[in-house]
């Protein structure tokens, strides 16, 4: 057996450019990308990501420089997927609702050789790169005049609308001339090593400064075929993009669609008129979004509707969906899978896989079994729950919790630039999550905090999570989050920040602070009740949709529970200022 090694037949490197080029030579002549009036064949989409490849390389790109994008869910996004790294290149799709400091921060950390902006976003981007020049002269200006000068401003490079050019520049150079000067017959540069980097996806920073991570050929690989085994995605499917595809690559979907040899169909905005036409429309079969996508479809206006027979199957991630919500959708034809993951893990690391003898119980249970987390998808060798203390493991009580690890293939290669988060990332050969959660007694797990969130009361460990879900139950509630309050017996108590429906005349102030209250009483027990019922217009959230609860949390240490029950000005001037975001 020793004798026996690898060879360029039986050992290839791992990377998701080969569903591509199976694409374009079996379903050669299927329908690729639905953008508008445009569409693209597998066989057109291999070709213009040949041509993509062959022109950056033109542009003297070497192997691992970074080629960042500033778009939407567009054809151009989708190419570049499989045209940078065809090229030898690494792939950084930056979030478009970040400001221009931000953008302009990635860059420099990047050392973005190419920056690719879609017209929509020129303003944006035109600040992020004067930003970038004034950084740069700064830096010349302190170096001294022997040193060489550091200079990370990029080539850039304007998409325009394929659909409906615009005629929009920035630069010299524009996407649709570098595909047109391509070489269609180009051969892509050869993975040697499945190690290599694909990817840099900056997190959104929720609870610290973004932090680029970076992903190998091999994790890329292995995390698309465990999602689509995962979600069960069968041949042919027609894939709605209205998860953003600077999220995770797309949850690596953007290169799962191509193994599947189904069809994208791109979305420049995701407002409930655009998904409920392109779903009725073009016979949509899966989509991908965060829960708070599923509020745009649940309070969609009438005209903004289309009648659509067929169900179509939704995989949720991001703040665990409470159950009243996930009726809603499913009433509306949305069958829907709860997913966990982090940027760190290649998007989704968990999956809440359905079982048949599920489909006997009540709606309320089945929406309930759902909302949880599941486990996990194939590529991970395991995942845990355990006591960060002891790095024991909790007992499969649904009861006790601790923290989640995960160990495996499609966890990322490390944080760019810094060793030191990416050690403290990676203790006991796992990978800590900072996320708290517990394991039923039939191995599935649920979520139930950020390890930050909890809130310690008298004693007693509060889910905010938990307390959360049953907010969501009120009618009236659109949005609801729990952080914790100083109290001057228990040490912490729960504040609960809402924003509200409209009634049928248009109005939101008949929502009580103690009609809150009294729902809570009648569905918790008494020590988990809010203290504090805050209404906002709308809960701060990152770029990527997630609550600020860092923004709430400074709001409920402003004030303490008092006899008086009085709150300081300072606490009422943050609130107004907070709802002026």
């Amino acid at each position: 057996m020793d004798q026996l090694g690898k060879c360029e037949a039986n050992y290839v490197a791992l990377t998701p450019l080969t569903f591509l080029k199976r694409a374009s030579s079996v379903y050669a002549n299927r329908t690729s990308i639905i953008y508008e009036n445009t569409r693209f064949t597998w066989r057109q989409t291999y070709e213009r990501c040949c041509r993509l490849a062959s022109s950056l390389l033109s542009l003297n790109i070497l192997k691992n420089d970074v080629i960042s994008v500033l778009a939407p869910n567009i054809p151009a996004m989708y190419e570049m997927h499989f045209a940078v790294p065809m090229a030898g290149a690494v792939l950084n799709t930056i979030n478009t609702r970040l400001d221009a400091k931000n953008v302009a921060t990635i860059l420099r950390h990047s050392e973005a050789k190419v920056f690719f902006v879609d017209y929509q976003y020129v303003p944006l981007a035109r600040e992020a790169l004067r930003l970038l020049m004034v950084d740069s002269q700064q830096n010349q200006t302190s170096q001294s005049p022997s040193a060489a000068p550091e200079s990370f401003i990029p080539l850039v490079i304007v998409i325009d609308d394929v659909d409906s050019p615009k005629g929009v520049r920035l630069g010299e150079l524009e996407y649709e001339q570098l595909i047109h000067m391509g070489n269609p017959r180009f051969v892509p540069t050869e993975i040697q090593d499945e190690w290599d980097p694909i990817s840099l996806n900056y997190t959104s920073g929720t609870t610290s400064e973004p932090k680029g991570v970076v992903y190998s050929h091999r994790g890329a690989y292995l995390s698309t075929l465990s999602l689509i085994l995962g979600w069960e995605m069968g041949s042919e499917p027609v894939y709605l993009w209205s998860l953003p595809m600077f999220h995770c690559n797309g949850w690596t979907f953007t290169w799962g669609v191509a193994a599947r040899g189904g069809t994208n169909v791109c979305l420049r905005n995701t407002t409930a008129y655009d998904m409920y036409r392109n779903i009725a429309s073009h016979k949509v079969t899966h989509m991908c979004c965060a829960p708070i996508v599923f509020n745009i479809l649940i309070e969609a206006k009438p005209h903004e509707r289309r009648e659509f027979t067929s169900t179509v199957q939704v995989l949720t991630g991001g703040a665990p969906p409470p159950a009243s919500l996930l009726e809603k959708m499913e009433l509306l034809r949305f069958r829907v899978t709860h997913a966990y993951g982090l940027t760190e893990a290649t998007g989704p690391a968990l999956v809440c896989e359905w079982q048949a003898k599920w489909n006997n119980l009540p709606r309320e249970s089945q929406a309930k079994l759902k909302a949880r987390q599941g486990i996990s998808v194939l590529t991970l060798a395991d995942v845990d729950v355990k006591n960060m203390k002891t790095m024991t493991s909790v007992p499969h009580d649904g009861k006790t919790m601790g923290e989640i690890v995960l160990r495996g293939s499609s966890i990322m290669k490390g944080y760019i630039k810094d060793p030191e988060t990416t050690s403290k990332a990676f203790k006991n050969g796992w990978f800590i999550t900072g996320d708290v959660g517990v394991i039923h007694p039939d191995g599935y797990l649920e979520i139930k905090d950020r390890s930050k969130d909890i809130i310690i009361s008298g004693g007693e460990n509060i889910s905010s999570v938990e307390l959360e879900s049953v907010l969501y139950r009120h009618p009236r509630v659109l949005e609801a989050a729990v952080v914790a309050m100083p109290h001057p017996r228990w040490g912490e108590s729960p504040c609960a920040f809402l924003a509200v429906r409209e009634n049928e005349v248009g109005r939101k102030d008949d929502v009580k602070e103690a009609d809150i209250i009294a729902f809570c009483r009648k569905n918790l027990p008494h020590f988990m009740v809010p203290k504090k019922v805050e209404f906002l217009p709308e809960l701060p959230k990152t770029s990527t949709g997630k609550i600020q609860k860092f923004q709430l949390r400074a709001l409920a240490k402003a004030f303490q529970i008092t006899d008086t029950k009085e709150v300081p000005q300072h606490y009422e001037d943050q609130v107004l200022a907070l709802s002026r975001l």
